[in-house]
Formats: structure tokens, sequence, C-alpha cells
């Protein structure tokens, strides 16, 4: 999926689901590569289920907005993206919803969501494009203009960047890193914060992640508010194993794009490798919330309880620790020294029926698994 080689990855997701049909982030990345396919249908199906099994998630309402957007519906494209905007999943989320009412007619509205849209995203040649269109339909000639001439500079530095990147990655592909460096530092551009990200995404994407930390760094000083820059750079450091730098930029991602499974995900995991145990413990639960069947996190998450569970026993806070023995159960119920925990916690804090009974579970379980 990283490489865009979106048929290959629809096989393998699709082999996944057919294991884990509950596997709802494996879906997601299912619906979206539909979605890059052009597969509409096949990506609506997949996105409709997502929406009965997620909930309300913004990332999905986004891109059932822009189905809608393309098959014509315009009132439910128009429904959906607003109902996002305030909070928007995706930087584009704004142009989107201006090129909706666009469509619709609504001059007013469409001028002021893809003015939004120039403030998220100023080099969208896209963006401007629209605003242009907008002024010619109300007669504003000059204005129009301007947005044209804007457009059509940004549309060629785009498509310069773009066969720039191919270059890159082809090279990154076929070539030893040291000269394949050569081609992509053509993409270096410290005041251009698109060509940045591109760049350090395609180093990460090869594995070359020392060199991905400067143009991703560049990239989070010139937009601040990106999560997908944030998320891109926090990983980065985390594949570096340079926990402590990572953990800032992951804080930002989870921060500005709080429903993202991946954010949370990778914060959790960074602050467990820092020994935050507690700070750990609270974005864990978050992120398997979002996500509860990965095991990773699961994992993780479980660890870290029992982590918790030892050092607030060791203050005799009891009730505490109990708190944290249950959420490991509740993870790993086939455990026996969990539950054995939970029936000296259960004795200490005066609840016999409940101490005996989990002294039966851990002997059945250490039973079993003899």
């Amino acid at each position: 999926m990283a490489k865009r080689r979106y048929n290959e990855a629809v096989r393998e997701f699709q082999a996944a689901l057919s294991l884990d049909p509950k596997l709802v982030q494996v879906r997601y990345q299912l619906a979206v590569c539909y979605f890059s396919l052009g597969q509409t249908k096949e990506s609506r199906q997949e996105f409709d289920r997502l929406l009965v099994e997620a909930g309300r998630d913004p990332s999905v309402i986004y891109y059932l907005g822009r189905l809608d957007l393309e098959g014509g519906d315009i009132d439910s494209a128009t429904r959906r993206l607003q109902s996002i905007v305030a909070h928007p999943p995706f930087p584009d989320t704004a142009y989107y919803l201006g090129s909706a009412y666009l469509k619709k007619g609504d001059l007013a509205l469409a001028e002021r969501w893809l003015r939004e849209a120039v403030k998220q995203t100023p080099r969208d040649f896209l963006v401007h494009d629209h605003l242009a269109r907008v002024y010619q339909k109300a007669g504003r000639e000059v204005e129009a203009e301007k947005e044209y001439a804007l457009s059509a500079d940004l549309r060629h530095e785009y498509e310069f960047a773009s066969q720039q990147a191919v270059a890159c990655n082809q090279d990154l592909d076929t070539r030893p890193l040291a000269e394949a460096r050569g081609t992509c530092q053509a993409l270096f551009d410290r005041n251009d914060p698109h060509k940045m990200v591109t760049l350090g995404m395609l180093y990460g994407q090869h594995g070359d992640y020392a060199d991905a930390v400067e143009p991703l760094s560049l990239a989070a000083k010139l937009d601040p508010n990106s999560p997908v820059i944030e998320h891109n750079l926090g990983l980065t450091y985390f594949r570096l194993e340079r926990y402590a730098e990572a953990r800032a930029p992951l804080e930002r991602a989870a921060a500005l794009r709080p429903g993202f499974f991946g954010s949370n995900a990778l914060l959790g995991a960074t602050l467990y490798a820092l020994r935050e145990d507690e700070a750990a413990y609270r974005v864990l639960e978050h992120a398997h919330q979002l996500n509860p069947q990965d095991d990773d996190t699961a994992t993780l998450l479980y660890k870290t309880a029992l982590l918790l569970a030892k050092n607030r026993y060791a203050k005799r806070q009891n009730a505490e620790c109990l708190g944290y023995l249950r959420k490991a159960a509740e993870l790993r119920p086939d455990d026996a020294e969990t539950h054995r925990r939970l029936a000296q916690v259960y004795a200490i804090l005066g609840q016999p029926n409940q101490a005996e009974q989990e002294k039966r579970l851990a002997d059945r379980l250490a039973a079993e698994h003899q």
C-alpha cells in the first residue's frame, strides 16, 4: 500500500479479513485501496460497513463524503463533510466541502470553505483552481484570473516535483543508497513542506530512516499542524530507536488526530519504551479501544497493566492494584499467574469469595497448561 501497489495490497488485506473479519483497521485500509483504484462500489461497501462497526469515525465519513461527491449526491456529500470539517481528519476536507458547494451552486459557502482550504493547503493548485471558478461564476474576473495564474504556477511546480519523486523512488529501488541520494536530494527544498515530507517518506519507505529525519523535521516546522507529518517524523525516530525524540511529534500527531489508531499505538509503544508506564497505559488503553483486534497494542497494554499492578502492590495501594490486574485479566483471560495475583489482592481487600473464585480459576488454568 505504501508503494501504491493497490491491487496487490487488496489481495493481502482480503486474505487477512478472511482469517479475521473483525480487523477494523485492515478493513479501513482495504476500503482506501478500493477508493484509490477507483472501485467505488467496493469502496463504499467497505466504508458503509465500517460506519456501523467503527462508529462515526471522521476518516470514514470523509471518504463516504468524497464518494457521494464523485457519485453526484451533492446533498449527502455536503452533510457528511460539513459534519467533520470543524475537526477535519485530513487537511483537504475543506477543499472537498467547498467543491461540493460549488457543484451545488452555493457560491458564498463554496468561497468560504475554499478560502479555508487555502489556509490548510496553500500550495495545492486544485484549491486555487476551484476558488478561481467561484470568482468567475460570481463575475469577479480580476480575482478569478489571479487565482487561475497562481494555480497554473503551482501545477507546474507539482508536476516537476512529481517527476523528481518518481526518479528518487526508482533510484532507491534499483541503485545503491549512496548513488540514489544524489537523485533524491533534488527534491530537497527547505521552503516547501510537501517536497520535504515526500522526500522523508520516500527515504523511510526504503529503510533509510537516518536520511528521513532532516526533511521530515523541516516539513514539521513549515507545516506545524499536519498530523501526517508529525506521525511520520515520530515513526522515523521510533524506527531509529530514538524514543525520547519520537515522543513529542507523536504526542502532537495524536492530539491533532485523536481518532487515528496508528499514532496512538505508536505513542503508547514509545512511552512504554521510555518506561513512562502511567502515560503509556492511558494512551495504549485509548489505542486498544480504537482497534481492539491489534495484538501488539493489546500485548503492550497487558504488560503495562502488570507493571503498574506490581508498583501499586509494593506501595500497598491495593484498590488501584486490583484495577490494573483486572485489566490484565481482561486482556489475557487464560493467564493463570494474573488470576493468582488477583486472588491475593482480593484476600487483602477482605473479599474472600472473589479471592477463592480467582484461586480456583488460576489452579484450573495452570493444570490445563501443564
